[in-house]
């Protein structure tokens, strides 16, 4: 197995926040090497179902120097923001390791070691952008195993129109349960459940017409006392209230929730329409399943033929980097946006922050920071490593790889 000569800066992901900070970097004219588990750039976006529309306006939803298309709209499609990304991971020109899935991080006197499938790696600075999104979870729910039906993640929803004739149970009616719903509202199921645990907050992609999102910087701007208030103002009159359909509402609003959690709105693009109709039905939180039946919290049930959750993502961090108390509970990053740690110098990450104008514009001021923090630690910084020091990272005994 090779070992590559130290560089500057590692970046772990190709995806759109690794390649923003490699832009970055590259216009700074610092050496940076991506390393990328998969084949391809932007390659969790080709598995998302072809149907799939960004719910960020295309005014936010570019990289540095390269502007978003404009031929989809508002809002991209997926293959198109898949053509984008090549596109600009060619603009760039910065090297991308593809297949080299990550297996160990140690602490070097000067900076760090990478252990990779596709070779042995070293630098000042390593930035983690696999995203908050890489690891989708289903929970283990009572009677699982025994359903006989088909149980998939949301981020595997695939054509949606193979639904039809289906009697489909949606878990979750947040941001990724919300696309799946408008989707599946436009298509002929047989019928549609939806269950509800906490209650989502919901916003309409379009007031009169107009891109909701295209407001997303006078919404960042807004004094946290007024931005649930004024979400929750929006919702009653352009939804109306859920409650009266069986949504509830969350305790905390969305405001608070995305700035706190980074816990995305659900957005309205036909499901509630079809919840009034009563096209979608919508239930309490799943508790079990007995044989092809789902059993809800009030009692209630339903037999579906297929389940969908959209029950969240992990970052698959925690065996990689558990052990270095950078991670929260919940195994995101305490430092999610390009910030400093001096427990940890040149370790940084970069993707893992909700911001109300979006994921591009998040990895933009990510890659910003990082960027001008390698700037000026490089101008005074050795790059060649001394001695290795031996200090196992996560489960040295059996590592598991990072698929970015």
């Amino acid at each position: 197995m090779e070992t590559t000569i130290p560089s500057n800066v590692l970046v772990i992901g190709a995806g759109l926040s690794g390649l923003a900070v490699a832009e970055a970097l590259s216009r700074r004219n610092i050496p940076v090497t991506i390393l990328e588990a998969r084949d391809r750039v932007a390659e969790p976006w080709r598995a998302r179902h072809p149907a799939l529309r960004l719910n960020i306006h295309r005014h936010f939803a570019g990289l540095p120097g390269l502007k978003a298309p404009r031929k989809d709209g508002v809002f991209l499609r997926r293959d198109s923001l898949v053509e984008y990304l090549e596109t600009y991971a060619k603009r760039i020109g910065a090297p991308i390791r593809f297949g080299a899935e990550v297996l160990s991080l140690d602490r070097e006197p000067v900076g760090w070691s990478v252990k990779t499938t596709a070779g042995d790696f070293g630098a000042a600075h390593v930035v983690f952008a696999t995203g908050r999104d890489r690891l989708p979870v289903i929970p283990d729910w009572p009677g699982r195993q025994a359903f006989p039906g088909e149980i998939i993640h949301a981020a595997d929803l695939g054509d949606v129109s193979r639904f039809d004739g289906k009697r489909v149970l949606v878990v979750g009616a947040g941001n990724s349960g919300a696309d799946v719903l408008n989707h599946l509202a436009r298509n002929r199921p047989a019928e549609i459940c939806v269950s509800v645990r906490h209650g989502p907050a919901v916003v309409p992609a379009r007031v009169f017409g107009f891109p909701l999102h295209r407001l997303a910087r006078v919404f960042a701007a807004m004094p946290a006392w007024l931005l649930d208030p004024a979400f929750r103002l929006t919702e009653r009159l352009f939804l109306g209230d859920l409650r009266r359909y069986g949504v509830p509402s969350h305790p905390d609003g969305g405001g608070t929730r995305l700035i706190r959690d980074g816990v995305a709105f659900a957005i309205d693009d036909g499901f509630v329409a079809a919840l009034k109709a009563g096209r979608i039905r919508a239930a309490p939180e799943l508790q079990r399943f007995d044989g092809q039946t789902a059993r809800f919290a009030d009692g209630g049930s339903f037999e579906p033929d297929i389940v969908i959750a959209a029950t969240g993502y992990d970052t698959g961090l925690q065996p990689l980097l558990g052990d270095l108390g950078v991670l929260d509970s919940q195994g995101r990053p305490r430092r999610p946006a390009g910030e400093p740690d001096s427990d940890h110098p040149g370790l940084r990450f970069a993707g893992y922050k909700a911001i109300f104008t979006g994921y591009f514009d998040a990895a933009r001021i990510a890659a910003d920071r990082i960027s001008q923090a390698v700037v000026e630690d490089l101008s005074h910084r050795p790059t060649q490593f001394g001695p290795k020091i031996h200090r196992p990272v996560g489960r040295a005994a059996q590592p598991r790889a990072l698929h970015n």
